[in-house]
C-alpha cells in the first residue's frame, strides 16, 4: 500500500490536492492481522469490512456516479 500511495502522490496528485490515503477492503476484519500489517505505515490507511450485494442500497443510489459519469471522469485523467 505504501508503494502505491507514494507513486500516486508523486505521479498523479496535483499540487493543490491533499496527500492520498489508502483504503484496504477486507472480507473479514481481523484486528491482529491489520495491526501487524499496518504497524509501520507512515500514511493514513483505512481498513473496512465489505459485503457484495446485487443492487445498490437505496440510501446510496443518488450518491454514486452512473457508469457513464465514471467513463467521462476517467476520460479526463
Amino acid at each position: 500500500m505504501q508503494f502505491y500511495l507514494a507513486a500516486l502522490d508523486d505521479l498523479v496528485r496535483r499540487k493543490d490536492e491533499n496527500p492520498s490515503i489508502g483504503i484496504i477492503l477486507c472480507k473479514e476484519k481481523k484486528k491482529t492481522i491489520v495491526e501487524y500489517t499496518l504497524r509501520d505505515a507512515k500514511k493514513p490507511i483505512g481498513v473496512a469490512k465489505y459485503k457484495v450485494v446485487k443492487q445498490i442500497p437505496k440510501l446510496l443510489k443518488g450518491e454514486l456516479p452512473s457508469p457513464d459519469q465514471i467513463k467521462h471522469l476517467l476520460g479526463e485523467v
